[in-house]
């Protein structure tokens, strides 16, 4: 599969993919709409920004992942600047063939080469799986996550 499998940032044209992904599983068939125009203007607000990197994971040319890292500068521990990991998806047909772990390798790599000095993530807490999945790959539940709504 390595001569087959690479990593790319996103562009404008893969957005439709992109958000069948995320869409493609029990939360994210509740809360994506494939086809909103959002989507555009979400992605050109991403693409714009040099802390925002949505990158795709392609197999034989077609995508088959997804995952999004976020830059924080902060003070806090010493000035570390720290990567957000998000919204990381593999196709239902392709997970359990290690492409997932092989996504958040590269991001990670990334991170370093970037400056990050911690890379860091929220999971929905019904996302049990994926919490063991995370946990393989070295991270640790250390914080508990909250999130407000503002709709």
């Amino acid at each position: 599969m390595d001569e087959r499998f690479s990593f790319r940032p996103a562009r404008a044209e893969d957005v439709a993919a992109v958000v069948s992904l995320l869409s493609d599983d029990e939360l994210g068939r509740h809360r994506e709409r494939p086809g909103d125009p959002a989507y555009d203007t979400a992605f050109a607000e991403i693409a714009s920004d040099p802390n925002q990197l949505l990158a795709v994971a392609e197999l034989d040319g077609e995508i088959v992942g997804t995952l999004q890292l976020s830059f924080i500068a902060g003070l806090s521990h010493v000035g570390t600047k720290r990567a957000q990991l998000e919204a990381v998806r593999v196709g239902s047909e392709y997970r359990g063939l290690g492409i997932g772990g092989r996504m958040c390798e590269w991001a990670i790599s990334v991170a370093r080469e970037r400056g990050a000095g911690q890379v860091q993530l929220t999971s929905d807490s019904a996302r049990t799986a994926a919490h063991r999945f995370y946990e393989r790959l070295g991270f640790s539940a250390t914080h508990v996550g909250m999130k407000l709504s503002l709709d």
